[in-house]
């Protein structure tokens, strides 16, 4: 019989010294991806976003895999509270009848600002549960892409970004060892990153740095 469970670890993100700072710390348990509106009708003032993926097996389901691909484009905000999480729970299966869970969510947000707070949250969590032989994982990946002015993904990016989606969730699907579907996951983000530092450097430059912040968190079982 093996236990196995890591606590989950909140990660507060990287202060940016001159256009980031935290935001209200409560604004990201909201499970709602819509911006509030300004009451004139102007443009977003804070944008809220919660991204979860939750996978269960056990002896009535051995094979439970999902994934989650979510693009939001806020534009121009005051602040913004961003949470992505992974979960993945085996319960319950044998070394002879073992299960198999999966959770992968990748979220990219865009925001637009010279001095936006954000408050971004990026968790995975994967637990075996009597579970002897099992494979469980959780993978989290977040990209925050910040601007000065609004950044719209072109035709061509969001081409390039829905045959990775495309990938991702056949890669969920497959049979792939647990050790091989981390490194293949990993390249798949390292894929995004790319579309989207290249979606930045072709927009309109500004007073405040633009970037592409991508964060990467896994838990799993059996470990590496």
């Amino acid at each position: 019989m093996s236990s196995h469970r890591k606590p989950r670890a909140a990660t507060p993100f990287t202060r940016r010294a001159a256009r980031v700072g935290l935001f209200a710390a409560g604004v990201a348990g909201v499970a709602t991806a819509v911006p509030a509106q300004a009451a004139d009708n102007g443009p977003a003032k804070v944008a809220v976003a919660s991204d979860h993926v939750f996978s269960r097996a056990n002896q009535l389901d051995h094979t439970e895999s999902k994934d989650s691909f979510t693009i939001r484009q806020f534009g121009k905000v005051s602040a913004a509270g961003v949470r992505n999480q992974a979960n993945a729970v085996s319960s319950g299966c044998s070394a002879d009848d073992a299960c198999r869970s999966v959770a992968l969510s990748f979220q990219i947000v865009t925001i637009a600002g010279e001095q936006t707070r954000l408050n971004a949250v990026n968790l995975s969590d994967a637990a075996n549960k009597s579970c002897t032989g099992c494979q469980t994982l959780a993978g989290a990946y977040q990209f925050v892409v910040s601007t000065p002015t609004p950044l719209t993904l072109d035709s061509a990016h969001r081409r390039q970004l829905a045959d990775i989606h495309r990938r991702l969730d056949a890669l969920t699907r497959s049979k792939v060892p647990a050790a091989d579907l981390r490194t293949r996951a990993d390249g798949l983000a390292a894929e995004v990153n790319a579309v989207l530092k290249d979606a930045v450097d072709k927009a309109p430059k500004g007073d405040a740095q633009q970037d592409v912040t991508m964060r990467r968190h896994l838990d799993g079982w059996p470990p590496r």
